[in-house]
């Protein structure tokens, strides 16, 4: 390392159209982008979502139910899609994106039972129902979690 090398660290440095208020000349000068007067121009401006004292939307909205925020969000497919493999295949998420059969995993794969399959596979992904797992192992094939 030597001084030639040096820079400054990611996301430091601010462009520098966007020096406020340093006079006329910046473009940006004298209220530095913040209009003539009213709350908005001063310290201490409301926070977002602030109407006035009245009672803000997001009060006012009713609630309703239970978020919860361990979901997991497990993409299900069905048996008869992996009748685009060939016989003696691996089958894994990647694979199934690839194919097409899936574009978005999320947190997951779940193979279900529905439609029928004629090969053998060994199919490699985060969950199985039982009536799938029972399917993929009567035709020779493994189904592994991964």
């Amino acid at each position: 390392m030597d001084l030639s090398s040096l820079k400054a660290a990611e996301g430091s440095r601010q462009s520098a159209n966007f020096r406020r208020g340093r006079g006329h000349g910046s473009g940006n000068g004298k209220t530095a982008g913040k209009g003539h007067k009213g709350q908005k121009a001063r310290s201490g401006a409301p926070r977002i979502g602030f109407e006035g004292g009245q009672m803000p939307l997001y009060r006012r909205l009713p609630k309703r139910g239970f978020k919860n925020r361990n979901t997991k969000n497990i993409v299900g497919i069905n048996m008869s899609a992996l009748e685009v493999f060939d016989n003696d295949a691996v089958v894994t998420v990647e694979s199934l994106i690839e194919a097409g059969i899936v574009s978005n995993p999320r947190d997951g794969v779940k193979i279900l039972g529905g439609g029928e399959l004629t090969k053998k596979l060994t199919v490699q992904v985060n969950a199985f129902s039982e009536s799938a797992k029972e399917k993929i192992e009567s035709l020779g094939g493994k189904a592994e979690v991964i």
